[in-house]
């Protein structure tokens, strides 16, 4: 069964493979997006700015707790592609156990600690006296969420990685669903108010990853042991070395989060509360790109592992293609309809939250199809194991570029620095992108040729 799995992704036409691959992860991934959507779409009904922008601030959370779930997730599921390329099965296996037991126990130890410093942490997050009642509520509950959360990540990437693509959209779909319908059930019905948000997506969470679960003993993916783990060094340097961009992208993202904060502050919860719905307004459109571009991380690992370097630059080609035809529509629609969007969330036209959260997604559409060529860049220098170019990448839209940028601007020009920072980072992030593609595009040549 492996055998033909293998054949399939070294000798099938690339744009079909990666389309297959990429329809049932978008949907993965913009189910995952409807998670945080849907807890800050009806927390906003409360028409409170401060219980609002709390959902932002604890997003930082959730952006380290995604950090470390893809950082086993990639880092297990990267080595398991090529270790199937390469026809390792049973070493591919111990990776796969070892990557979920090590998510498990971080999550446990994110979770005490985090519970132990709530108040500290929600404070170092940005969160003013005004929304620290709420910070507290909504966070408490997701750090005791976190190892289901983390595991759910884990299995996700694993299957993808793995061409089971659909039983990773299953397990992600069931607990989106849920979570849409269990939101205003806990925050209205049974009024546990921002508290019933944050239970709302535990329970969903829990739901996805049984679901996970039993999907990968159902389908065709490589089954758990607890005789496969082997937290020795070897394992987790593999670990470290294949997720480690995705714990830069993601835990640099954390930061990023609380720095937006920090420096919207000074202009109110509104702002706060503006800036952290454009962020899941616009993860929700860029889930699109990322799960077009893991739809082409299988393919790439697989015939990179079989040296079918060919293949390698023909998937990335034809993801770019796709990707900036998808963001250049997407962005103008956006655009002119940026207002309209945003009183989803607030629908007081003279709210100041509709103001500046109207101006920030304008912004960030001008720069948004730049964001396709870093993204699928950034996985497939991960995928084939250059650390430390994806690491930098993987840190740059979201921290190197974005961190600096924000604090200056917001100390030079105010509100607008913050609104139009991210843009500016994006800018910055193409420009460092190109020069690490055209350097791996030489390596490869240099391995057909034997040079290498």
């Amino acid at each position: 069964m492996e055998n033909a799995k293998r054949d399939r992704m070294v000798n099938e036409p690339v744009s079909k493979l990666i389309t297959n691959l990429a329809i049932p992860t978008i949907i993965s991934m913009l189910i995952t997006s409807l998670y945080n959507m849907a807890d800050t779409y009806w927390v906003a009904q409360l028409n409170n700015d401060s219980a609002t922008a709390a959902v932002g601030i604890v997003f930082a959370i959730m952006a380290l707790i995604q950090a470390l779930g893809f950082f086993c997730g990639h880092g297990s599921g990267n080595y398991i592609s090529r270790a199937l390329g390469a026809n390792r099965v049973e070493d591919a296996r111990s990776m796969a156990t070892t990557g979920l037991a090590l998510s498990l126990i971080l999550g446990v130890l994110l979770g005490v600690f985090g519970l132990i410093f709530l108040d500290p942490l929600a404070r170092l997050l940005g969160s003013t006296e005004t929304m620290m009642p709420y910070s507290r509520a909504y966070m408490s509950w997701i750090l005791i969420g976190a190892p289901v959360m983390m595991g759910s990540l884990v299995m996700n990437n694993q299957l993808r990685f793995q061409g089971n693509a659909f039983y990773a959209m299953i397990g992600i779909t069931a607990g989106g669903i849920l979570n849409i319908v269990l939101d205003p059930l806990f925050i209205f019905v049974f009024d546990y108010g921002i508290a019933g948000a944050a239970i709302a997506t535990i329970l969903s969470q829990a739901i996805s990853f049984v679901v996970l679960f039993v999907g990968i003993f159902k389908s065709d993916s490589l089954s758990y042991s607890f005789k496969a783990i082997k937290l020795d060094r070897d394992h987790l340097a593999n670990i470290f070395k294949g997720g480690l961009p995705s714990l830069c992208r993601q835990g640099i993202s954390s930061i990023s989060t609380a720095t937006i904060n920090l420096c919207a502050a000074p202009f109110g919860d509104a702002a706060i509360a503006g800036v952290s719905v454009v962020t899941r307004i616009t993860q929700f459109c860029f889930s699109v790109v990322i799960g077009f571009a893991r739809g082409f991380q299988p393919v790439c690992g697989y015939n990179y592992g079989a040296r079918r370097f060919d293949r390698v630059r023909e998937a990335f080609k034809f993801t770019n293609k796709v990707g900036l035809a998808f963001t250049v529509v997407i962005s103008i629609v956006a655009f002119i309809f940026a207002p309209t969007i945003m009183t989803l969330f607030q629908s007081d036209a003279t709210s100041a939250i509709l103001q500046i959260g109207t101006t920030t997604l304008r912004f960030q559409c001008v720069t948004l199809c730049t964001t396709v060529f870093v993204t699928v860049a950034n996985m497939m220098l991960q995928v084939v194991g250059k650390t430390k170019s994806a690491s930098i990448l993987a840190s740059m839209r979201q921290g190197i570029a974005l961190i600096p940028t924000i604090v200056i601007l917001s100390n030079t020009i105010g509100l607008l620095g913050v609104e139009m920072s991210q843009s500016i980072a994006d800018v910055i992030s193409l420009i460092v992108a190109i020069p690490l593609v055209l350097s791996f595009y030489k390596e490869m040549s240099a391995q057909e040729k034997g040079l290498l």
